[in-house]
């Protein structure tokens, strides 16, 4: 049970769906933002986007966002859910680009502390062939999972048990996406 009551049909809508539900006052901007910073034209795809709040969220030990965002990151990915373990279990040894391995370095140092993003990380990135966006939205999207992991878990929202829920949610977001 969540640390509010979210209305009877709590059970229905685990982590931040029931978050989402209960206040859609605030649901409107949190749904821009991620549909913005996962979704929008880009020259990371969306299923690297979903990489790193994926990964930033495994890092947070907030379950639900890991598993969702791995789910919709996998969906996006060939070869789908291994990738995605490979990078929960170690990026540097995942089979991901150069330039993808050095922006989770740079989200994993945001994850800690924004003033962990050292210049050695950002030249590494552009050495890899990073750009100036790419490097803004990965500190973005890090910072933002940041504040959408503390919100779930803040709360003591539910975590889905059934491995259907994420590929169902997984299905929807690649179709129609977060504002949908």
């Amino acid at each position: 049970m969540t640390h509010i009551d979210l209305g009877p049909d709590e059970a229905q809508f685990p982590g931040i769906t029931g978050l989402l539900k209960y206040r859609p006052e605030t649901a409107k901007p949190l749904n821009e933002l991620a549909e913005v910073l996962l979704r929008s034209e880009h020259s990371l795809t969306r299923g690297e986007r979903e990489m790193i709040a994926a990964y930033v969220s495994g890092l947070n030990d907030c379950e639900f966002c890991r598993d969702s965002h791995s789910a919709f990151a996998a969906a996006q990915l060939e070869p789908g859910m291994s990738l995605v373990l490979q990078v929960h279990t170690d990026p540097a040894l995942a089979a991901i680009s150069p330039k993808l391995r050095t922006l989770l370095k740079i989200a994993e140092a945001v994850r800690e502390s924004g003033s962990k993003v050292t210049t050695e990380l950002i030249d590494a990135a552009r050495a890899e062939g990073a750009t100036d966006v790419e490097i803004h939205d990965t500190v973005l999207i890090a910072a933002a999972f940041c504040m959408y992991n503390r919100y779930v878990d803040g709360l003591g929202t539910l975590v889905a048990q059934n491995p259907e829920f994420y590929a169902a949610s997984a299905q929807m977001i690649v179709e129609v996406g977060y504002v949908g």
